[in-house]
């Protein structure tokens, strides 16, 4: 019997690289459920190839040529919740960018389905709710970041109770050699040149300011239950090594492949299995370099900003994560500088951000929406009354 595939966010780069997982595998996978945001034309390509799946569109009457779906495609969030649920997948694939891709992971897992996790913010928001609710009803969520399923990996193969310490690999995006005096200068156009990974904007413009590795410390902590100050990030440019693990001998263990997102999503929709695959192999013979340096915490703080962030817990990695989503939109858009990105973060984490609720409660998704709300009304009074790039 074939595995129902669900994959959220399908015309991105993530969805992209499950689809070509599908097609490799068409003898062992349905695709049950197809969404987009905005991209009509990509899931109505998408439709033709697989006219069984479902098709959900989040981003309503606003999509370019959405008068050209078939009847029956699913509409906005709710559709897309509907979807999950109704479309009733072995696995769900949430490639959606950002904090809209909560809400799918926890209908996926309500339904039935395992998790195959791209959307990092879903644990940075949410961990204890989302682990809650994977354990209730017994589902596993398997990590596709590069990074955690590298981790996640090297944690099966040696045993967590032995691990000392994750080690979690950054390219240092294009700007690790870019002079700190400089940074004022950078343009959405040269942050949006990433040296090695192709990724959608907001991604690239987080690797960009190390954003997203702070994203990943976060997550790694929710994902692997490992305090953050046994969670270490090192500048790796190459991207080949993905993450490591130190174990209490001192030993470290390390996972290297291509820099390719469809390897760890083979591993996640052929999970538990090994199976063959060539995406990833590496030719040692001709001339393999490897470096690693410290990553600069003064001249990219949204970095430790993610470290204070997840010392403090409660609701404060949730409010790093929106305050940065309207910081790097207002980048993108030309309304802010890129140094203006960790200063509207850490403007608004100068909060309380403690709770006192139980956050793996049900009842914890409305007080987090609420958190993720005001922290953006935050970052937008400051990009308002700062006058940012006028």
């Amino acid at each position: 019997m074939k595995k129902r595939i669900a994959v959220l966010g399908a015309t991105g780069s993530i969805g992209k690289s499950t689809i070509d997982v599908l097609r490799e595998g068409r003898e062992y996978f349905e695709a049950v459920l197809l969404s987009s945001h905005r991209d009509v034309s990509g899931l109505l390509a998408l439709s033709r190839e697989f006219p069984g799946a479902a098709l959900a569109l989040t981003g309503l009457e606003s999509a370019p040529g959405v008068s050209a779906l078939p009847k029956g495609v699913y509409r906005g969030k709710a559709g897309l919740l509907r979807a999950v649920a109704g479309t009733a997948p072995d696995l769900t694939v949430n490639g959606i960018a950002g904090a809209a891709g909560l809400e799918p992971s926890l209908a996926a897992l309500e339904a039935g389905a395992d998790l195959a996790l791209a959307n990092k913010e879903t644990v940075v928001m949410a961990a204890p709710l989302v682990f809650a609710l994977a354990k209730k009803k017994g589902r596993r969520i398997l990590p596709v970041d590069s990074e955690h399923h590298a981790v996640s990996s090297l944690l099966e193969a040696r045993r967590r109770e032995n691990v000392e310490e994750i080690i979690l690999t950054a390219s240092g995006g294009p700007f690790r050699k870019r002079k700190r005096e400089d940074f004022a200068q950078i343009t959405v156009e040269e942050a949006l040149a990433h040296p090695t990974w192709n990724m959608g904007p907001k991604i690239t413009i987080d690797s960009a300011s190390l954003a997203n590795k702070g994203l990943e410390v976060i997550e790694a902590a929710g994902l692997f239950n490992m305090p953050p100050d046994r969670i270490t990030v090192v500048i790796h440019p190459q991207s080949i090594v993905h993450s490591m693990v130190r174990l209490k001998d001192g030993a470290v263990y390390a996972q290297l492949s291509r820099p390719d997102m469809r390897l760890p999503i083979h591993n996640a929709l052929y999970y538990p299995e090994c199976t063959p695959c060539s995406l990833g192999r590496l030719d040692f013979t001709g001339g393999l370099t490897l470096e690693f340096e410290a990553p600069d915490f003064e001249a990219f703080p949204m970095l430790p900003l993610a470290y204070e962030a997840v010392k403090q817990g409660g609701l404060y990695p949730a409010a790093y994560n929106a305050a940065n989503e309207e910081a790097a939109a207002a980048f993108l858009t030309k309304k802010a500088g890129f140094l203006d990105i960790p200063r509207i973060v850490e403007y608004v984490l100068d909060r309380d951000w403690h709770t006192t609720g139980n956050l793996e409660s049900p009842e914890a998704l409305r007080v987090i929406l609420e958190a993720d709300g005001m922290a953006r009304k935050i970052a937008h009074a400051y990009i308002s009354e700062n006058n940012l790039c006028s």
